[in-house]
């Protein structure tokens, strides 16, 4: 059996730091609690889990924290959280079988990360991360800001999941402040660092200077290919903000050409055609996203619900508007077989039992 340090950074969580322990406790040997300048009772909490409670000046560079815990790991791997994650009761079990089992040459294990639900409680955002790591690899956080470890060495891919469960919503310009405060620093942003801050400008909707930042990164050289669909998406996302229809749909297009389409990227072509009430057109691209498989594994983003549900849903719509309320029907059953209790589905099963079209 391998031994795990649990290596955390924390700054004011008094309100989600126990849940995230209760929930570790079990599984890991060793608990690490880096604090980044609490003045709420974080530091006192940890303490009913730790005495392995360090203090780090923070100096807006998440990475530089994150080494600073791992330099105080002492067992043979180390698994980071955030202080809003959680795992869950089956993620527990296969994380005990995983240590039990885990074959010592492995260096990376990769778990899911599923950080987005539905009002059932299913994930619908999830994604790849570099979760539990060799301590005697070394491996280095970089990036101030969206840090990240660069995969290397033996890396194996295991099912069990982190649950990211928010509860208060954390300063949203704060690291778009970083990024800026690094441009003034005259500090050249890296391709990854210039997509995630293309995307702060988005989410701050700084659209124009988005859009130019992103243009940017696409016309590089450097970027990792998820990224880089991703960026066309984002780049829609703003044009559509901006009113640019031309525009979003090329940017669209130009993600076919670093791979096959992503179900995310043929709902959104799907959903340009619908609204101008090209059904037939917008039926094509949804057929598209069904045929689609997530692919977790490849470390991009991945929204489950653009896979099947989703589609399934607008192409009852759009054969709604078309006047084929067979075919209509039919494709809201697919979409309820994938969620039975949602209420949308609900609603539209009560609305063809109730239609005249089928009495």
């Amino acid at each position: 059996m391998i031994t795990l340090s649990l290596c955390m950074i924390v700054k004011d969580e008094e309100d989600v730091l126990r849940r995230c322990l209760d929930s570790v406790k079990e599984i890991v040997d060793e608990i690490i609690i880096v604090d980044t300048g609490s003045t709420d009772k974080t530091k006192l909490i940890a303490s009913e889990f730790t005495d392995k409670i360090f203090d780090f000046k923070w100096c807006d560079d998440f990475s530089k924290a994150r080494n600073f815990s791992f330099s105080k790991a002492t067992k043979e791997y180390i698994i980071w959280l955030d202080a809003d994650d959680v795992i869950l009761e089956e993620d527990k079990l296969k994380i005990k079988e995983l240590k039990n089992t885990l074959n010592p040459i492995t260096d990376i294990v990769m778990l899911n990360y599923n950080v987005a639900f539905d009002e059932n409680d299913n994930p619908i955002f999830t994604y790849s991360r570099e979760r539990i790591l060799k301590r005697n690899k070394n491996y280095k956080w970089s990036g101030r800001i969206h840090e990240a470890i660069a995969t290397s060495g033996n890396v194996i891919y295991s099912d069990a999941a982190i649950t990211h469960k928010k509860i208060h919503v954390n300063d949203p310009k704060r690291n778009l402040r970083i990024y800026e405060k690094m441009i003034k620093e005259n500090i050249k942003l890296n391709a990854r660092e210039k997509y995630y801050y293309a995307r702060e400008l988005y989410y701050n909707k700084k659209y124009e200077k988005a859009v130019n930042i992103l243009n940017e990164f696409l016309d590089s050289d450097d970027g990792w290919i998820e990224n880089k669909i991703n960026a066309c998406l984002d780049l829609y996302n703003c044009y559509i903000a901006l009113k640019k229809d031309k525009e979003a749909i090329l940017s669209l297009l130009r993600s076919f050409t670093y791979d096959t389409p992503r179900a995310e990227i043929s709902c959104s072509m799907g959903d340009y055609f619908f609204n101008k009430q090209q059904y037939n057109i917008a039926i094509f691209w949804y057929k598209l996203a069904v045929s689609r498989k997530p692919n977790i594994q490849n470390g991009g983003f991945c929204l489950i619900d653009y896979y099947g549900y989703i589609p399934y849903l607008q192409l009852c719509i759009c054969y709604y508007k078309l006047g084929e309320y067979d075919i209509s029907k039919e494709y809201n059953e697919k979409a309820g077989k994938i969620k039975p209790n949602d209420k949308i589905y609900l609603n539209n099963k009560a609305f063809f039992n109730n239609s005249d079209k089928y009495k």
